[in-house]
């Protein structure tokens, strides 16, 4: 398992941050996900050998939203 952060800057709700974890149950190989709005963050635990980080913003623009991973 990996964690990576995003940077999500078109976050302006916490309904924003629960659409977000909402992708938990629609990625196979995520374990966690853990948006912040106030922060403007998406922290996602996932198996690397089932996702890609190209598949969580995949996922994340389809339902609106433009995360960046974090150069942290």
């Amino acid at each position: 398992m990996v964690k990576k952060v995003f940077r999500v800057s078109d976050m302006s709700c916490p309904n924003c941050a629960m659409h977000l974890e909402g992708l938990e149950d629609e990625l196979p190989g995520v374990k966690r996900i853990n948006a912040s709005y106030k922060k403007l963050t998406m922290e996602v635990e996932f198996d690397e050998a089932l996702l890609s980080v190209e598949q969580i913003i995949e996922a994340a623009n389809a339902i609106g939203y433009h995360p960046e991973p974090d150069a942290n």
